[in-house]
């Protein structure tokens, strides 16, 4: 797939068709792919990657990507997709100056699994038949391709693209997925239990705003955790209060918009599983108010966008149990 993905992103500079790509590129280690810019067939045979840990979505970069002169090419992922899409609904891209190519997805990989399981060392990582075959410093290894699998690939909610200009390989369909499983694990849970779980851990987190950075939810252009009056200015929070408030502030920002694509969780260095604080609220609002996936289609208004006069009120939520 890589060699093809070049290939077409060659042929559609040399035609015109667009003036740049954004895909991924390789860092320090095999494992460490990040999105990445290409204005040449050049930089894009030297450099161009599309592997098991291209995992990254690329739609938060087009925001400002899609303003810029010329008309850039983006090889998106289904996930990827359901966030290009959300983020035209909020005009935050300019489609025009997009050419999206759909692309399969995954599962990808997720290094720190690997590590995990004592692997150190890591020079190249091959999946043979859904083994992988991991060659180190120290000699080869080997471990069932499906126990390094990103967490947010697991759950997958859908192989099928919602938007592309052109599509690469096979289209695949929204997926039975079992993504709120462990959400229903901290609903029956009691809320001392709960409590403790998300002081746990929220109590980890070091204020890098990773999560926030690589949302594509969040877009704002002055956030108001940057505000310097607000008393918390990026900053590691000087007590529980603070470190809840973030977290939970942003999740309620994102309500009715996340797209369940996962990299919060995927990037935050403490591994704190910051997807269930969305999942949580995408599983009420398909409670509450019927089926919504954001990012779906760009037509669409979200459900707490609009209101009806068949909403559910806040009794009905305390009668079903939510707190």
């Amino acid at each position: 797939m890589q060699e093809a993905m070049i290939n077409k992103a060659k042929q559609l500079l040399a035609d015109g068709t667009v003036d740049r790509v954004i895909g991924w590129k390789r860092g320090e280690f095999a494992y460490d792919i990040t999105p990445a810019v290409f204005e040449t067939a050049e930089e894009l045979v030297a450099d161009f990657v599309y592997d098991d840990f291209t995992s990254a979505n690329v739609s938060k970069y087009l925001v400002k990507e899609s303003r810029k002169e010329g008309r850039i090419l983006a090889f998106l992922k289904p996930c990827d997709t359901y966030s290009f899409n959300q983020l035209i609904k909020e005009h935050r891209v300019v489609r025009e100056n997009v050419y999206i190519v759909g692309i399969p997805g995954g599962p990808k990989l997720d290094a720190e699994k690997i590590k995990a399981k004592g692997i150190t060392g890591i020079l190249s990582v091959k999946n043979d038949n859904y083994t992988l075959k991991i060659d180190t410093i120290y000699g080869e290894e080997t471990m069932p391709f499906y126990e390094a699998v990103l967490d947010k690939c697991a759950s997958c909610k859908s192989k099928k693209h919602v938007i592309y200009d052109e599509l690469m390989g096979e289209e695949g369909d929204v997926l039975d997925s079992n993504r709120f499983d462990m959400v229903e694990k901290l609903e029956n849970m009691t809320a001392q239990e709960r409590f403790e779980f998300w002081r746990e851990q929220l109590s980890k987190c070091i204020r890098c705003n990773a999560c926030r950075n690589v949302c594509p939810a969040c877009t704002c252009e002055k956030c108001v955790f940057d505000n310097p009056d607000s008393g918390i200015e990026n900053k590691a929070p000087s007590d529980s209060f603070e470190e809840n408030m973030f977290h939970i502030i942003r999740a309620f920002h994102v309500a009715g918009r996340c797209t369940d694509c996962g990299e919060c969780s995927r990037v935050c260095p403490q591994n704190i599983p910051l997807h269930l604080l969305n999942r949580k609220f995408i599983k009420d609002i398909n409670a509450f108010y019927g089926e919504y996936q954001a990012g779906e289609d760009i037509v669409s208004r979200a459900p707490l966008n609009e209101y009806k006069q068949d909403d559910c009120e806040a009794g009905i939520v305390h009668e079903r149990g939510v707190e």
